[in-house]
């Protein structure tokens, strides 16, 4: 079965975004509709982590669930209740709210890793088409692979003990021993909480 947690396999679906009122349908912005029709969660979403338009969509589909016009899933609750999608003022500049931000060292990071030969294998790092990334060799072809993994509804509860293990019971996170796989690093995201800009580590599944 599809994973659509960025976990990249669970064993349950996690659902999209349900419509409560039709009459309204023609109020919500192209991405969301989307996200509805085609049963994509937000923190799963279409656009680029960070962008304009993701965090708008985000901030809409806040709109929407307060008014009781959409009805959301856990891990999505959990997202709109960050203040994702909200901007506040830092030293004079407008800047993304609750958003870990790469600076331009990372930046340059990521541009080096995708270069080198040989990057350094088996450390998770901030970035890449998901919100996370790492190297490994895959056993089979010996080959290095980048793994993506990761989203904005796992970094919104990972100081949450009970959704933490709800989280690993649901995507049997000790069954998950291929290193080459996203849900192997997203059921260890906590193990990694401070390279990752996420507080301290904690020796535990997600």
């Amino acid at each position: 079965m599809s994973c659509n947690c960025g976990c990249g396999g669970c064993q349950t679906k996690t659902r999209g975004p349900l419509l409560t009122e039709g009459k309204v349908k023609s109020l919500l912005s192209e991405g969301l509709q989307y996200h509805i029709d085609k049963k994509i969660p937000l923190f799963e979403t279409v656009y680029r982590i960070g962008s304009d338009k993701h965090l708008a969509l985000i901030k809409e589909a806040r709109k929407m669930y307060s008014r009781n016009v959409i009805d959301l899933c856990e891990e999505d609750e959990a997202l709109i209740k960050t203040h994702l999608g909200e901007f506040g003022i830092y030293e004079g500049e407008s800047v993304p709210l609750d958003l870990p931000m790469l600076n331009k060292e990372e930046i340059e990071e990521e541009k080096l890793d995708e270069k080198k030969k040989d990057p350094p294998l088996n450390k998770p790092k901030r970035g890449g088409s998901k919100a996370y990334y790492v190297y490994v060799r895959d056993p089979k072809t010996k080959r290095i692979k980048k793994v993506s993994f990761g989203s904005g509804g796992l970094r919104a509860k990972i100081r949450n003990k009970k959704a933490r293990n709800a989280f690993a019971k649901r995507h049997r996170c000790s069954e998950k021993n291929d290193r080459t796989k996203p849900s192997y690093w997203s059921c260890r995201l906590p193990r990694y909480a401070s390279a990752l800009g996420l507080g301290a580590n904690m020796n535990t599944f997600w």
